[in-house]
């Protein structure tokens, strides 16, 4: 008997952790702004005809392609020129906002139109930008130990990616002791305890 109760202890599994917030309501959000937009579409095809409707959509998609094919183009350009002289200051390029307003765009739908052109006008893609500043600032604020909340590693892991570019805030070098000396080069290395 008591190696039947032992079993079944060990046989439980543990409880589930509970789920963030974030993915308790989004997909609540997603289905909501899916009907949203299909009711809007039937909306806007009664007072237009479904004809107009597809046109603006098929016209959506072809702005939101040449977009990000432009966006593209643009990165590519960035990355080439900094690739010839890292030591210069490159001007931000905006590509990811472009990308995803080209995205958005792309969507069926007018509610991720009137979004997506959101993020291509200079006033609102500002407000965009400092809204994504403020939400990235709070991450990093409220962030948990690393492997914990994948966004703030995430965040973490691009900060060190572009402190460590040639025009970063890090200056490379190498820190030497002068009372030693140069140590001879050994095959042995000592193991990285961590």
């Amino acid at each position: 008997m008591e190696w039947i109760r032992t079993v079944s202890q060990q046989a439980t599994p543990a409880p589930p952790a509970p789920r963030s917030r974030v993915r308790r309501v989004l997909p609540l959000l997603i289905t909501a702004w899916l009907v949203l937009e299909i009711w809007l579409l039937t909306v806007v095809a009664s007072a237009l005809g479904w004809f107009a409707v597809l046109m603006l959509l098929v016209g959506g998609a072809f702005l939101g392609g040449w977009l990000i094919k432009r966006a593209g183009l643009r990165a590519l350009s960035a990355a080439l020129e900094q690739s010839r002289a890292p030591q210069s200051q490159q001007p931000q390029t905006g590509t990811s906002l472009t990308v995803l307003g080209g995205v958005l765009l792309i969507l069926p739908g007018f509610l991720s139109d009137v979004l997506g052109l959101s993020l291509l006008f200079p006033p609102t893609r500002a407000l965009w930008r400092a809204a994504g500043r403020r939400v990235t600032r709070s991450a990093l604020r409220s962030a948990s130990p690393a492997g914990a909340a994948p966004f703030a590693d995430a965040v973490r892991l691009q900060e060190q990616i572009r402190i460590h570019r040639p025009d970063g805030k890090v200056i490379q070098g190498e820190v030497v002791d002068p009372g030693t000396g140069p140590r001879p080069d050994t095959d042995h290395r000592p193991p990285i305890s961590g």
